[in-house]
This record gives C-alpha cells, structure tokens and sequence, in this order.
C-alpha cells in the first residue's frame, strides 16, 4: 500500500506539476532519503553550499535561509537518527566547546538592547551553528568519510576558481568590477570578490599543507596522505592561488601570504628556509628594478598605506583612487563610535546596519552591513565583553591547532592541523579589513576544526 500510495503521488506529480519543480521535488527526496541512510552526502553536499547556496535562497520572517541551512538541519537530523538507532556512545565535547558557549552567552546578552531582533537572532544562530558542526564533524565521521569532506570542499573550491577565472577573463560582471580595461575582479557566486576571496583563502592553507606530502617520505600505514589526495591538494591548491589573485583582494593577499608563512614556518626548517629563499628571491628581482609592478597593482599596493596613515576620515577629499581605503575607515570610524556610546553592551548583535544611520559620517550614508573589521563589529555590537570573548575564542582555537601541529602522531593528522592553522591565521588577518562570518564561511571553518578532532582521535585508538 505504502508503494501504491507514493507510486501514484510520483505519477501525479509527473501529471500536474511544472517539470522543473517536479525536478527539484524528485531531487530533494533521494538527497533526504540518502541523508538517513548515509549522513555523510548531506555534509559532502553542505562543502558546495556553502559557496553556492546564495543562488537559492528564501525570506521567512526576514531571515535569509538557504540550501546550506537545510542540508546542515538535515545532516544533523540523519546523524541523530542513525545514532539513536544504532544506540551509539556519547558524543565529546570539542576543545573549543566552552569558549564558544561563552561567546555564545555574552552575545546572547547583548540582544537585550538590540534594535532590530531578526539580525540578531541570525547571527546568533550562527555561532550555535558552528558548535554543532564541530560536534557533529568531531565525533561522527569515519576515516574514509573525513577523506570524502576533504575532498568535497577542495572540488567545491576549484569549481569556484574555474567560475572566477571565467569571470576574469570573460569580464563577465558588473563594470566597477573592470581591471585594466581588460579583466574583471574574480566574485565566484559571492557577489563581492572580498568573501569569495576570503573563502578561497580559508581553504589554500589545507590544500598546501596536504600536497605538502607528496615531498615527505611517505609512512606506509592508515595516517599517511593517499597520494592521490596530495596531487589532487596540489592542483587545487595551484587554482584557488591563482583564483585570489584574480580577486584583487588586498585583504585575502595579506591573510592567505601570513597563512603560508605561518604554515612553512610550523613545518620545519626545511619548508621555513625554501619560503625564505622564494622571498628574498623576489625581493631582490625587485629592488634591482628587473620585475616592475604593473601601475594598477602597484597602485593596489600603495593604496594599503591610507589605513595607516589616515585618522578622521570627515576632512578627507575622496578620490577615485582612495575611495575604497576611505569608506572601510568611515565605517570604521562609525563602529568606534558605537562602541564609544555603548562599552560594556554594544547595540545589540547583527545590528551595526540597524542603528548605522544614527552614526554615519557625512558622505557615507548608507550602510555596507558590517563594519569591514570583524575586531570593531563585535566591539560596537557586543561590547567590550564580547570583544574579550572573541578573542578568547579565537586566541584559544589558534593555541589548541598550534598543539595539534606538534603533538600529531601521523601525516594526515598534521595536514589537517596545519591546514586549520592557516586558516586560522588567514581570517585573523583578513577580518583586519573585512568580515569573514558571511556567507556561511563560519562553517567552513567549524567543519576544519571539527576534522581535526576526529582524526586526532583515530590516532589515539590507534
């Protein structure tokens, strides 16, 4: 009867409905049916959302939610399913477990005051978020599915360095976009290239550190790197490089160049010297005047030298060339102020757009939704509290990874530590100039930390 019934409801279905969303219906129930059956494809499948899910995304009660969320819902529906019928053992707390529970409460806290509830509750959903992906990730993954999620989220990388780089060249995109006249700033499906960017560099440092095996003396047991998996790091690896140069993101450039110094420099002498060698290497070829910048990334470069040099940005006449540098040190200087009214409480979480009007500096009245330096959000939104526990947070996630690096007892498990500390040092940078938790790029970086967890645990069994 069960087989009647849904033969009859697919046949009906067939009959009456548009092809498209009978298309998507059909597609939908056999990646939920897999789900229960196979948790696993629904978390391979959230490595691609979360670059891709802003194409299909719907309001409901204001909130944006979209196909990144439902997978997460639905991979952790099917993991807790299959543990209840299994009866499995009780899940670990991550080591980050009670840091991120107290972010979580002092954020919570600065709702209180908020004035615009939704946003609020949007991001604090995302840090509740992460502490689930990083449980679920930390606990429940085999060794062959912890291979499967690394590979997904390295060819979720590369199909967005092909769509930047066709962008690129293409000039496929809107026209304040345009380098040279010839090219386009690299956005992928982020709308902007400084999160694309910023995603791409969160994932280099683990495709680095893994093809970094393939110039290791491979160990001949179940911690070692599969060969295949090096080469395949390395092209991806290759491709998101060069994918964020094409973004022209001075941001990611700082973070993703401080990620791979931190990486040769936790890996031994022998990668620290080779990054040495490539660095003063260029260094030289410049300074004798044999390579010259190009006028337009030589003028990216200098632009750094506004956010150093500039104070109160009102006085400051805009000008092609400084108006980027200039409207981050406006909303800045916004953030500060925020911060300066509201110390101990901020304005609430998820609402520096809600009051910005009250705070915008004259010729900057509309408001970018965060003020592109993740360190003065929270402060403005949060207070100093949840300025404190941030740090705190991120201070204790780069200790715990640094540990993880030393103590790692096999190639996998250091590749996946360095990769997490890289990027971990990526987003610490980039958040200087930017903010990363958009986009859901914080689960990118919980499903990383999660990895490492769970592979540290098969080599204590082990």
């Amino acid at each position: 009867m069960a087989w009647a019934a849904g033969l009859l409801t697919v046949g009906s279905a067939l009959a009456l409905l548009p092809l498209r969303l009978v298309v998507v219906a059909v597609a939908g129930a056999l990646v939920v049916g897999t789900a229960f059956v196979r948790p696993v494809v629904a978390l391979c499948l959230l490595c691609f959302a979360i670059p891709f899910g802003s194409l299909l995304q719907f309001s409901v009660g204001g909130i944006r939610v979209g196909v990144a969320e439902g997978l997460l819902a639905l991979t952790m529906a099917g993991w807790m399913a299959r543990d209840v019928a299994l009866r499995a053992g009780r899940w670990r707390w991550s080591r980050l477990s009670v840091p991120l529970l107290v972010f979580i409460g002092v954020a919570a806290l600065s709702v209180v005051g908020a004035t615009s509830l939704p946003p609020a509750l949007k991001e604090l959903t995302k840090w509740v978020e992460v502490l689930g992906v990083m449980l679920l990730v930390g606990n429940a993954l085999s060794r062959a599915e912890v291979t499967a999620v690394v590979i997904s989220a390295l060819l979720a990388g590369v199909s967005q360095a092909a769509l930047g780089a066709y962008q690129f060249l293409t000039r496929s995109g809107p026209e304040f976009f345009v380098l040279m006249g010839r090219f386009m700033r690299a956005y992928g499906t982020f709308e902007q290239p400084n999160p694309y960017a910023g995603y791409l560099g969160m994932l280099v440092p683990l495709a680095v550190a893994l093809a970094m095996s393939l110039f290791e003396r491979r160990p001949d047991d179940a911690g070692s790197v599969p060969r295949p998996l090096g080469w395949m790091a390395l092209g991806s690896a290759a491709a998101m490089l060069a994918a964020v140069g094409m973004s022209w993101s001075r941001g990611a450039w700082m973070g993703v160049g401080s990620a791979l110094l931190v990486i040769a420099l936790a890996r031994g002498r022998r990668w620290a010297a080779a990054f040495a060698v490539v660095f003063a290497i260029v260094v030289l070829v410049a300074a004798l005047g044999m390579w010259s910048l190009p006028p337009a990334l030589a003028q990216r470069f200098a632009g750094l030298a506004s956010f150093m040099r500039v104070r109160d940005v009102r006085g400051v006449e805009v000008t092609d060339e400084n108006y980027a540098a200039v409207e981050r040190l406006a909303h800045w200087q916004a953030a500060l102020d925020m911060w300066r009214d509201h110390p101990w409480l901020g304005v609430g979480l998820g609402n520096y757009g809600a009051v910005y009007a009250d705070y915008a500096l004259p010729k900057w009245p509309l408001a970018l939704g965060h003020a592109h330096n993740y360190y003065l959000n929270v402060a403005a939104e949060t207070g100093l509290p949840g300025l404190v526990a941030y740090l705190a947070l991120w201070g204790t996630a780069l200790w715990q990874v640094s540990l993880s690096v030393r103590q790692a007892q096999s190639q996998y498990a250091r590749a996946l530590a360095l990769g997490a500390l890289g990027m971990i040092v990526h987003v610490s940078v980039h958040n200087l100039v930017d903010n990363l938790w958009v986009h859901n790029l914080y689960l990118q970086a919980a499903i990383l930390l999660g990895l490492i967890e769970r592979w540290q645990s098969f080599d204590r069994i082990a």
